[in-house]
């Protein structure tokens, strides 16, 4: 770690630790860092887990031995460390503090948490962070907890939130240091349960509900300089929007509504935050606390966006499954000319709780294949975000049904109201959830397109569930286990549709996925060859979910590009 004055000048190395640390933050008074390192929680420094790499390193045999899972998650293999939270004061002076010592549990967790998990206390003498501390049951158990604990570890770390079994997260204080918010889920087990505002009062404890009645699902908070209000954003109706809520009366009132609005925070009696349209990467920008004066702060993409060509959008809307509802996404071809027929590049996205929202992003982007020439329709089907928990919660045990039920016609409507999209040349695309719906479309609904794209896609749902590793969530989406609940996994998998396949795919996997294994990829390659059905199969040995490499993307752009144009440009 190094450390700069905030108006230049140069930059001084206040660490020289045996291990990579991150996630930074430091106290309100400037005194005390707090910091994550991976190390073994049996060993009580860092060097000690230093020298333990070092003798792992120079055994000639490779294997390892586990008791418990989980064995991998996302894309690494467990090594048996566990990020711990560490204090040292900010002048580097001293020996780090594991304030996490004996706990075989992950500060921030593993594999997407950050420095939002963990905060001092607003006199700097304690740390509050999250951490699942369940034991064996880790794999499929969304308890996470919130703890208090001494920064010089002078008492073990207490749990605060022992009576929720559900996820806890995202502490923070308020200004005068009196209250302590922070995000809960009700339902144990369910990653994508609403999370509602707690405020609770420190250092007695008493809690209350912020907001309760209010149908969304609030994600990074900030607090007003005052206290009375707080600021979050949360998926809202195909936005990803910033609103304000009253601490005392739990109003809600929307601040910034259009595009994906991320990371708000406090600049004197101004909102900094960043936002991202589907026609614009990320600028931060700055507004009034209601709002007004909005204006870019940075316009660091400004010249390459006025560089790109990029396809015009409309937001629509159409009666889904019984009836309900439901909306999408169509964005125009670039260079658009009245009177010309497009064909459709379907795009489904995954999750399944997501949003093919008002949003930028270098995977999936729509713009590339506005550019490419195709018209593009995005259905946020039954069980997508930012329709109310009910909506989102109705996917559950029925991935096959009401969703292929709003694709279907999402589909219908966008054609019938677009002329210029031609309802005889589509190709639909997905990935994750959004692959499992195109295995699934194959066998359900195999007359409709002309290619299908399958992107990390599960082919065996009974399978799946075993090979994956975050067991939670098959178990919440399908109702129980294979063995509890085998109608469950049976009534919507796609590798019992096989028979019916008919349709060009194109598959795409990445050895590094421990999601949704490689051998899911492989095996519906497999089936497809075997059927004698045109298909191509793209494999990156060193991807994991996502494809994030940049030369790799680009091959991924131009093959699925390629594949698209094949069927439905060639002709």
């Amino acid at each position: 770690m190094w450390r700069i004055p905030v108006d230049g000048g140069e930059a001084r190395q206040i660490t020289n630790l045996p291990l990579d640390v991150g996630n930074l933050i430091v106290s309100r008074d400037g005194t005390w860092i707090a910091f994550s390192l991976d190390v073994f929680p049996d060993l009580d420094s860092p060097k000690k887990t230093k020298d333990r790499l070092d003798e792992i390193a120079k055994k000639k045999s490779t294997g390892r031995i586990y008791d418990r899972v989980f064995v991998r998650q996302w894309d690494q293999w467990s090594d048996h460390r566990r990020s711990h939270l560490f204090v040292m004061r900010s002048t580097g002076a001293g020996e780090p503090i594991d304030v996490m010592k004996g706990m075989n549990a992950d500060s921030p967790s593993k594999p997407f948490g950050d420095s939002g998990e963990f905060t001092f206390t607003p006199d700097g003498r304690e740390l509050v962070f999250t951490a699942r501390d369940v034991g064996a049951r880790e794999a499929w158990s969304t308890d996470f907890d919130l703890y208090r604990v001494p920064i010089d570890r002078s008492k073990p770390p207490v749990c605060l939130t022992e009576k929720n079994e559900a996820w806890d997260t995202g502490p923070l204080f308020s200004p005068d240091g009196k209250t302590l918010a922070y995000l809960a889920m009700e339902r144990p087990g369910y990653e994508s349960d609403r999370y509602r505002i707690v405020l609770r009062s420190w250092p007695d404890g008493s809690e209350r509900v912020l907001a309760q009645g209010w149908d969304r699902s609030p994600g990074s908070l900030c607090w007003s300089s005052d206290g009375q209000w707080i600021y979050a954003t949360a998926f809202d109706t195909g936005q990803h929007s910033l609103f304000a809520v009253s601490v005392a009366s739990g109003e809600v009132r929307t601040v910034v509504r259009d595009g994906r609005v991320d990371a708000p925070c406090l600049s004197g009696d101004r909102i900094v935050y960043s936002v991202d349209t589907l026609r614009s990467p990320a600028e931060l920008w700055i507004a009034r606390p209601d709002g007004s004066d909005a204006r870019p702060l940075t316009r660091l993409n400004a010249e390459k966006v006025a560089a790109a060509r990029m396809g015009e959008f409309e937001q629509f809307s159409f009666p889904g499954w019984n009836d309900e509802k439901v909306h999408g996404y169509v964005v125009k071809p670039v260079d658009f000319e009245p009177g010309r027929r497009y064909p459709i590049a379907f795009v489904i996205h995954g999750g399944p709780q997501d949003s093919s929202g008002n949003k930028f992003h270098y995977r999936w982007n729509p713009q590339a294949f506005a550019g490419a020439g195709y018209g593009v329709v995005m259905v946020d089907f039954h069980g997508s975000v930012g329709y109310g928990q009910a909506f989102t919660d109705s996917i559950r045990d029925d991935w096959g049904g009401k969703p292929l039920e709003d694709l279907k016609r999402g589909l219908a409507a966008a054609v019938g109201r677009y002329h210029w999209l031609d309802g005889d040349r589509v190709g639909a695309l997905g990935a994750s959830y959004g692959g499992y719906m195109i295995n699934w479309i194959a066998g359900s609904w195999p007359d409709r397109f002309r290619c299908l794209v399958n992107h990390d896609g599960i082919l065996d749902e009974r399978m799946g569930y075993f090979d994956t590793e975050e067991l939670w969530f098959p178990e919440w989406e399908h109702a129980g286990t294979p063995w509890t609940n085998p109608a469950g996994f049976e009534k919507h998998n796609p590798i019992n549709g096989v028979k019916s396949w008919k349709t060009p795919m194109l598959v795409v996997h990445g050895g590094q996925d421990f999601r949704v294994v490689e051998t899911q990829g492989l095996a519906t390659f497999n089936a497809l060859q075997r059927l004698g059905i045109p298909s191509k199969l793209l494999y990156f040995p060193d991807e994991n979910h996502w494809v994030l490499k940049p030369h790799n993307s680009v091959l991924w752009y131009d093959t699925v590009l390629g594949w698209l144009d094949q069927w439905l440009k060639a002709r």
